[in-house]
């Protein structure tokens, strides 16, 4: 009997060690390894600080519970500045350590420039904190966007304008496939309302040099200026503006950062508008907030919420429900099998929606506006 336990304890370990070799890069019996590049350090690093702290929050929280089907999840996150040649070589880093997916990074630059990497690959590259159609259409089967798109986005921010009856709008971006890709958008929400850029103004991505943009769009006198770049350019040229005695409606895209927006804007930035892609943070209603609240607080010692963070959160649990879902045999085509029968899950307040047509899972926008003391008011 003792010899017959032996043989099949040996058997057992062999079946298992059997399985794990031939599961995918990153995944072991115990363990699956995710891969994140983002910006740690530089003039946009709030967002990828933000953004890895809500999904750690997450993350930990699943861990603790046991993980998903047995395994933990372990992110190993890589700062590239928000540059995309430096993402580009964290992705291929990544990859070749063996990370089974990837997940969360920020910015369309960054994003872009690693797509022709991870597609070559066949890694998966889950939730990042960017809305451009680039990431969009054509589909790419490799691609899940959890949030909504510029377009969707910038549809919102211009009817807002319209509808108060401002029709004198300039546009103020980034001058990379960021702020053209809400560039773009701007012009299809107008062209769709019959009306023109009147004045547009460019900041080149990570610098706050704004004296030329300032004065080429508030020469036209502009009753809305949408705003498509990173939370210090944004916020330099508010200043610059409103000390020039330009007071448009401000309105910014969610990519800038909001909270970060609020605090380099400072008294410049009350009134200034913001789109939002994921719940209100501070909405105690919704459930995923309470549980963020909860769990980041938990994670980090800190009551430091923001939509950054939350939309981290969320894509977090996006991920998760995809691996569960996928079973205890995991490998990136079974997790893209899954993540496309993903229909109308409800995460506690905002829903998600994938097929094997469509990865874009969210079209949910909302207004907020900068308050007193930095506060938002939606």
């Amino acid at each position: 009997m003792r010899n017959a336990w032996r043989w099949l304890g040996g058997m057992l370990a062999t079946t298992a060690a059997l399985a794990a070799a031939a599961a995918d890069p990153g995944v072991t019996a115990t363990t699956i390894l995710l891969g994140q590049s983002a910006a740690f350090t530089g003039p946009a690093q709030e967002l990828g600080i933000e953004m890895r702290a809500g999904a750690m929050a997450y993350f930990q929280a699943v861990n603790a519970a046991g993980g998903v089907n047995g395994r933990k999840i372990e992110l190993r996150s890589l700062d590239d500045g928000y540059e995309g040649d430096r993402a580009a070589a964290n992705t291929k880093k990544l990859i070749e350590d063996g990370v089974f997916l990837l997940f969360g990074y920020v910015g369309t630059p960054t994003s872009n420039a690693s797509k022709p990497i991870f597609t070559a690959a066949r890694v998966p590259f889950v939730g990042p904190f960017t809305g451009a159609e680039s990431l969009r259409n054509p589909l790419n089967r490799y691609i899940f966007n959890i949030r909504a798109s510029y377009y969707d986005e910038t549809d919102k921010l211009v009817g807002q304008l319209v509808g108060q009856t401002l029709d004198r709008i300039a546009v103020f971006y980034q001058n990379d496939d960021y702020g053209k890709a809400g560039l773009a958008g701007v012009e299809r929400a107008m062209q769709k309302r019959n009306i023109k850029v009147l004045a547009s103004g460019t900041v080149e991505r990570n610098t706050v040099d704004v004296a030329t943009a300032v004065s080429s769009i508030c020469k036209i006198e502009p009753q809305g200026v949408v705003m498509i770049s990173a939370y210090k350019s944004c916020a330099a040229f508010i200043k610059a503006a409103r000390a020039a005695g330009c007071n448009p409606q401000f309105l910014n895209v969610s990519f800038v950062g909001s909270k970060a927006l609020a605090h380099e804007s400072g008294a410049a930035g009350r009134g200034v508008g913001i789109s939002q892609v994921v719940p209100f943070p501070w909405n105690l209603s919704a459930r995923v907030v309470k549980d963020y609240q909860q769990l980041l607080e938990a994670s980090t010692g800190k009551q430091n919420y923001s939509f950054t963070s939350l939309e981290g959160f969320i894509s977090a649990k996006v991920l998760v429900e995809g691996l569960r879902r996928a079973g205890p045999d995991l490998t990136r085509e079974k997790f893209i099998n899954a993540m496309e029968q993903i229909r109308d899950f409800d995460v506690g307040g905002f829903s998600v929606t994938f097929t094997p047509t469509d990865h874009s899972g969210s079209r949910f926008v909302e207004l907020t506006v900068i308050g007193k003391d930095e506060r938002f008011l939606r």
